[in-house]
């Protein structure tokens, strides 16, 4: 019996026997949807992803979704969309099935040729989609359906889900760190003895069993801790982009490969200990960044605890309990002393002191009674009022701010985005320096093994983890302490702006002052009739 030979898919490749494959011309397809998605990019002149995503297996489009027409519901519309200040809608969506950088490339690009689409950005460590499009032109449910024709699957973006993405990725960096530490820790314990040896003498017999115990521990440390930054090499491979994952990798594994034939040889020095400081003092950077961004998200959450889930309203002459989202236009909130006012709109009823210094800045209390607006966000200070809803929660000014935090969080500003540029050169005249070297000492002359470890030298020593992951984090940590402060910036971008202020006007009293009276002396006289 005769085997049929096993071929990869031309879209997403994936090996199927050719028995059961579409034949089209010279391209085999495992299924009808991939023979679809690879005509539809090269009918629109996106062909070229699948030169950006090399040999990078893709998950085959499934017919099997909801009906993208829900996503036009006026329900879904109320809960997802929002309305910016140019009039056009904007959602976040969670791009399902990206596995690398041409993954983003080709949905960002997709949607681009999209008439009506006027922003659409994909943050690719999330998988979050911010799209912004006229709505007049173009329905939700066509965005929807380009997506999924190109073989990806999109669903609104929920804070729940990704909390439980970010804290799988947050306990599986533990893990790997926790291994690189202990084993590191136990190596240098072994280093010590060798240090000794070098200096008082010791035979080639327990210097090799020392080498190999080194070994044992920095295995795990390689190929276990260390195995996010293969992944990231190879992918950065497939797509042709040097970034500081091949660096690190290059450099321990090469160390450790010399290592091992040092050991063998049984004469020189190996560098174990290199190996595995290497990966662990780099994973704990990266530990060190995705807590940061952890932060950065926390920001948004504390935020969001600080909001009531419910407040009061009137219904058919009674007070109950509603829920914040179940509030609609025309509906008649009841606020008493002492409780944040949750939605915009008018007074009808009552009158009182109102806070207002978290959205204007002053600390003096405003007077309002009936007829007037009252702000959400805004504090009752000794009010007790009857007020009509103008907005509902989403499209509320205390809704808007948080947006306003998390598109902040979310944007790159300009100067990270020259840093990720810069790092990808970087990487590359790194690699070919080091290559370099090594030839120079090698024809110095100067033994392989020197020529060698100088070449390798240059990878560590130069690895540009702090260009590529110093400018996000501080963006990410400044915007976080920013709001924690109280101060919201509305672009990641007025960060750098603000480093180049040397000057600062204060429009107002009592902007430097703490805003809360108090008594700081008092003086008891004899009481009077």
């Amino acid at each position: 019996m005769k085997l049929s030979n096993k071929i990869p898919c031309t879209h997403c490749h994936l090996e199927f026997s050719e028995d059961v494959m579409i034949k089209d011309g010279e391209h085999y397809f495992c299924c009808n949807g991939c023979q679809g998605v690879y005509h539809l990019l090269s009918d629109e002149g996106l062909d070229s992803f699948y030169e950006k995503a090399g040999d990078v297996k893709l998950t085959p489009p499934t017919q099997q979704y909801e009906d993208s027409s829900n996503f036009n519901a006026p329900a879904f519309y109320d809960k997802f969309v929002k309305v910016n200040s140019d009039g056009f809608s904007e959602v976040s969506l969670i791009i399902e099935g990206i596995h690398c950088s041409a993954c983003v490339w080709l949905n960002e690009k997709a949607l681009h040729k999209m008439d009506g689409i006027i922003e659409a950005n994909i943050n690719f460590t999330n998988n979050k989609a911010t799209i912004v499009w006229a709505d007049d032109i173009l329905k939700l449910s066509q965005i929807i359906d380009m997506i999924r024709a190109i073989g990806y699957n999109a669903y609104p973006y929920d804070a729940s889900l990704q909390e439980a993405h970010a804290n799988r990725e947050r306990k599986d960096y533990y893990l790997r760190m926790s291994v690189a530490i202990f084993s590191s820790m136990n190596i240098m314990w072994i280093a010590v003895a060798q240090y000794a040896g070098y200096f008082s003498g010791i035979t080639q017999d327990i210097k090799t069993i020392l080498n190999i115990a080194e070994g044992v521990l920095a295995t795990p440390v390689l190929f276990y801790s260390g195995w996010i930054f293969f992944r990231g090499a190879y992918y950065g491979i497939k797509t042709k982009v040097v970034n500081m994952d091949i660096l690190v990798a290059t450099g321990a594994l090469l160390t450790y490969i010399f290592s091992i034939y040092i050991t063998v040889l049984e004469d020189g020095e190996a560098y174990f200990d290199s190996v595995s400081m290497i990966i662990t003092f780099v994973l704990i950077g990266k530990f060190l960044e995705v807590l940061s961004k952890k932060n950065a998200a926390d920001t948004l959450d504390v935020i969001g605890k600080h909001i009531p889930s419910e407040v009061n309203i009137v219904k058919d002459g009674n007070i109950i309990s509603c829920k914040l989202s179940d509030v609609s236009v025309g509906d008649i909130v009841v606020v008493s002393s002492g409780e944040k006012v949750l939605l915009d709109g008018e007074i009808l009823k009552g009158s009182g002191s109102f806070d207002e210094s978290n959205l204007t800045g002053e600390n003096e209390p405003v007077y309002k009674t009936e007829g007037d607006s009252v702000i959400s966000g805004t504090t009752s200070i000794d009010a007790d009022i009857h007020f009509k809803a103008t907005k509902d929660f989403e499209h509320s000014t205390l809704s808007n701010l948080v947006h306003l935090l998390e598109s902040a969080i979310n944007k790159k500003p300009k100067i990270e985005q020259i840093a990720n540029r810069l790092s990808e050169y970087f990487s590359t005249v790194i690699l070919l320096l080091s290559f370099a070297t090594l030839l120079v000492w090698w024809f110095w002359p100067h033994s392989f093994e020197t020529s060698f470890m100088v070449g390798i030298s240059v990878i560590v020593i130069a690895c540009p983890c702090a260009l590529a992951l110093a400018t996000p984090v501080a963006t990410l940590v400044g915007l976080s302490l920013g709001a924690k402060k109280g101060i919201l910036f509305k672009e990641a971008a007025q960060l750098e702006t603000m480093a180049k202020v040397d000057t600062l006007v204060l429009d107002k009293t009592g902007t430097l002052t703490v805003g809360k009276p108090e008594v700081i002396k008092e003086n008891i006289f004899e009481e009077f009739d």
